[in-house]
C-alpha cells in the first residue's frame, strides 16, 4: 500500500492527528489495518467497528485488537450486534471523540441519536461511501448537521480509482468465488452507470456479457449510450437477463416484483454500498424458501419450483465474497487520512457546519 505507507513516513515526524481521537466504522481488513497503524502513527487514538456484517477479517480484528486497538467486530455479526459494536466503539468511559470516520453513514447515524450531545463536540466527520453522503446531504438540508463533514467519495483520488478500478477488479472474482457462472453470453443488467457501474461494465463486457444499463442521471445514461450499452428500464429487461448487478447507492432498486419475474436461475448481487438496494426483507415471507447452498450464496424459492441465486444478502459482493487490490485501497486510505488531518488542524472557521470535497490538490498531495 504505497500510498498510505507514503503518507505515514512523511508526516510521521509532525504527528498532525496528535489529539486527535477517531472513531471508525469502515469494513475491516488487512488494507483497513494498515490505516488504522496510520492513524495511530500520526498521533491519533482510535476505536473501531465494522460498516458491514459479512466484509469483517476476523484474523485482522483479532490481530489488531491483540496491538491494543479497540476493535468491535466479527464477521457474521447479527443485526443487533452490528449496532452494540458501533455503540461499544462510540461510548467508553474516560473518552469523548473528537472525529468521525465513516463508510455509510452508520456510526453518525448512531452518535447524532443516541449521543447528541457528544456529537457536537465533534471537530468533523470524513464519510467515504456515496450512501454516507447521501446520508450527511440529507442531514445539513435539514439543517441537524451540526459539524463540518468531508466528502470523500466524490475525491478525484476516490472516484477514479477506487470506485472504478476497484470495481473493474473484483467484481468477476467475487462473483466467480460464489458461483462459478461462465460469463459468456450471459445476458446481465447493470443498475447504474456511475463509476462504480463503469468498472462493472467494462470487466464484464470484457468477457463476452450482453449487457443492458438502468440510469436515472441523464449525462450518465448517455455515457452509457456513448460506450455501446442498451439504456433500459429494468421492468423491460428483467424477464430475460441471467445476472442483476446493482450499484446505484440509493434503496429499493431492485424490488420484489422484479425478483418474481425474474427467470430460474437468476443470479442477485449488488456493488453499491448500501444492502438496501436489493428488498432483501421483502424475501422473507412464509411462501417463500430460502436454501443457503455455500457461505454467502442463497437459493430463494418461489412455490412454483422457480429459484433466484442472491449473494451475500444483498451486500456488497466484492467485500464479502472476494477482496479488492490493496494499490487502490493504499489511495483511499491516505485520502481519508488526509482529510481527517485537514478537518483536525483546521482553524475555527474554516468549515461551517455543511459538507465539503476534499480539495483536488489535496488529493494528488501525497
Amino acid at each position: 500500500m504505497p500510498g498510505i505507507v507514503a503518507l505515514r513516513k512523511r508526516a510521521a515526524e509532525d504527528k498532525p492527528l496528535r489529539g486527535a481521537r477517531i472513531v471508525g466504522c469502515t469494513h475491516i481488513n488487512a488494507q483497513t489495518a494498515v490505516l488504522i497503524e496510520t492513524l495511530s502513527e500520526l498521533g491519533a487514538q482510535v476505536r473501531w467497528s465494522a460498516c458491514n456484517i459479512y466484509s469483517t477479517q476476523n484474523e485482522v480484528a483479532a490481530a489488531l485488537a491483540e496491538a491494543g486497538f479497540p476493535i468491535f467486530a466479527w464477521r457474521g455479526e447479527t443485526e443487533e450486534d452490528f449496532w452494540w459494536c458501533i455503540d461499544r466503539c462510540v461510548n467508553a468511559e474516560n473518552w469523548q471523540p473528537n472525529m468521525i470516520l465513516d463508510d455509510g453513514g452508520d456510526a453518525t447515524h448512531l452518535m447524532l441519536k443516541k449521543y447528541p450531545a457528544m456529537f457536537k463536540l465533534i471537530k468533523g466527520i470524513v464519510e467515504e461511501s456515496v450512501t454516507g453522503v447521501h446520508r450527511l446531504y440529507q442531514l445539513s438540508k435539514a439543517a441537524k448537521l451540526t459539524v463540518p463533514a468531508m466528502n470523500v467519495n466524490d475525491s478525484v483520488t476516490k472516484t477514479k480509482f477506487d470506485n472504478l478500478y476497484s470495481c473493474k477488479e473484483s467484481i468477476v472474482d467475487s462473483l466467480k468465488r460464489s458461483t462459478d457462472v461462465m460469463f459468456g453470453g450471459k445476458q446481465v443488467v447493470v443498475c447504474g452507470y456511475g463509476e462504480v457501474g463503469k468498472g462493472c461494465c467494462q470487466s464484464l463486457k470484457g468477457l463476452g456479457c450482453i449487457i443492458s444499463i438502468t440510469e436515472i442521471d441523464p449525462i450518465c445514461a448517455l455515457q452509457a449510450c456513448m460506450d455501446g450499452f442498451r439504456v433500459v428500464k429494468l421492468n423491460e429487461v428483467v424477464r430475460n437477463v441471467d445476472i442483476v448487478v446493482t450499484a446505484t447507492g440509493n434503496k429499493n432498486v431492485v424490488t420484489r416484483e422484479h425478483m418474481e419475474k425474474m427467470k430460474n436461475g437468476c443470479i442477485v448481487c449488488n456493488m453499491g454500498h448500501s444492502n438496501t438496494e436489493i428488498d432483501v426483507g421483502s424475501l422473507r415471507t412464509p411462501d417463500l424458501t430460502w436454501e443457503k447452498v455455500r457461505s454467502q450464496v442463497d437459493h430463494i424459492l418461489w412455490p412454483d419450483g422457480r429459484r433466484i441465486i442472491l449473494i451475500a444478502e444483498g451486500r456488497l459482493v466484492n467485500l464479502t465474497c472476494s477482496s479488492i487490490p490493496s494499490f487502490v485501497v493504499s489511495v483511499t486510505a491516505a485520502t481519508q487520512a488526509l482529510a481527517l488531518i485537514e478537518l483536525f488542524n483546521a482553524p475555527q472557521g474554516r468549515y461551517k457546519s455543511d459538507v465539503y470535497l476534499l480539495p483536488k490538490k489535496m488529493g494528488i498531495y501525497y
